[in-house]
């Protein structure tokens, strides 16, 4: 492996010089060393944390040390609160708890935290001073934009998951919170805000939040919660941003890969919206008990030609939804078996009893078929090997601790 492959050719004189002649050596930039009885009190304490865990005889770790500090040492200058953004890390060869707490399966791993909560996308940039530095500037901008008035509300875009919130007072504890709660999920939504006499109509029994669906006629939702209980704020403002069924794209596939649960997918043109419709409302009818064992996906076909190819598929065969377990793909008969009561829900259960697997290696159980139809057996199946593991962390990245189970 070349450092030319990891580091930028700007920036990569400098560190093999640093690196050649012995200059450089793990800690010399200001860098927080966590560990078990520090951790909490650091994290909990700071805006913004990035915490690059990482082994000293992973050469790509090596290779982040120097610039990772240089990049602590510039977002200092522009954040000199201490409290404002924490660079940290974890030598997780010394501290395997720590490890094992975050679930850390390979090196270097760079997590982002806020106020001690650990968000749930990584940072899986470039790994260069400039590009590390600018996604934590990224960080420290505000998620909210405050309204002017309330004529703004009739020209939002409609295509995208919307949170308001009509506050009298800025310095609340209900707007303190309302923040905290939109920096967290300022990927998933749009947050918004009105204060004093522009949010005075919408405030008619005090200060709310309300939450506006995709579509030009979908209706406005109302948190009923208290708006400085974190916890309730939170749940509620996520169920609303985080839909049920995401969108795969090739951006996020390396952090949804990396979840670890088989993919259910519908792929579809990206205009047909009908068919995305039918399937959230079966996948959330069939499958909501499912959510913690499988990821419910949908993917542009154009975009996606590939995998569908893998699975001898076009875009002009779409809608079709699949299966990809990380070693196979398998694909569900028909779109139409949709209507069919159970059909999806039981195409899932198969995956997990390791049926689909099964019938992979030796043909249809036998107990699948009716009496008298014996002989119409279909021979043995032949799934395609997974096409989108492919997307999975690569190991000319990083060093990977484990391999995934086989289903």
């Amino acid at each position: 492996m070349k450092l030319s492959s990891i580091i930028p050719a700007s920036e990569l004189h400098y560190f093999t010089l640093l690196l050649v002649t012995g200059l450089y050596s793990p800690g010399r930039g200001e860098i927080t060393s966590l560990d078990s009885g520090n951790i909490d009190d650091i994290l909990n304490n700071a805006g913004v944390a990035l915490v690059n865990f990482y082994a000293d005889w992973c050469r790509f770790s090596q290779m982040l040390h120097p610039i990772f500090e240089e990049a602590s040492n510039i977002v200092r200058e522009e954040y000199p609160d201490a409290t404002q953004v924490v660079f940290a890390r974890v030598d997780c060869d010394q501290h395997s708890d720590i490890a094992q707490r975050y679930r850390i399966s390979k090196y270097p791993t760079l997590k982002l935290f806020r106020n001690g909560m650990m968000m749930k996308r990584e940072y899986r940039g470039q790994r260069s001073v400039t590009a590390i530095a600018d996604f934590i500037r990224q960080q420290k901008v505000d998620p909210i934009r405050e309204l002017q008035n309330l004529e703004e509300i009739s020209t939002l875009d409609r295509s995208k998951r919307t949170i308001i919130g009509y506050i009298e007072q800025k310095d609340s504890e209900n707007y303190h919170t309302y923040e905290k709660v939109a920096n967290i999920l300022r990927d998933d939504c749009v947050f918004l805000a009105a204060f004093g006499e522009v949010s005075k109509p919408e405030r008619f029994s005090g200060d709310n939040i309300i939450y506006k669906p995709i579509g030009e006629n979908a209706p406005d939702m109302v948190y009923m919660g208290s708006l400085t209980n974190f916890d309730l704020s939170y749940a509620w403002s996520q169920d609303k941003c985080v839909p049920l069924v995401r969108e795969i794209t090739f951006e996020n596939g390396e952090e949804l890969t990396e979840e670890g649960l088989p993919f259910l997918i519908l792929f579809h043109l990206k205009d047909d919206t009908e068919s995305l419709e039918k399937f959230q409302q079966e996948v959330a009818r069939q499958l909501i008990s499912e959510k913690g064992s499988i990821n419910f996906l949908h993917a542009d076909c154009e975009k996606f030609r590939h995998p569908l190819l893998h699975i001898q598929k076009t875009p002009a065969d779409c809608p079709v939804i699949a299966i990809d377990s990380f070693r196979h793909m398998y694909v569900f008969p028909e779109f139409s078996d949709l209507a069919f009561p159970g059909k999806l829900r039981q195409f899932v259960l198969d995956l997990h009893s390791g049926k689909l697997h099964r019938e992979f290696h030796h043909g249809p159980d036998p107990t699948d078929s009716t009496p008298g139809q014996e002989d119409d057996r279909e021979v043995a199946s032949n799934p395609p090997e997974s096409s989108f593991q492919k997307l999975a962390p690569s190991e000319t990245r990083y060093t990977i601790l484990r391999d995934r189970d086989e289903l």
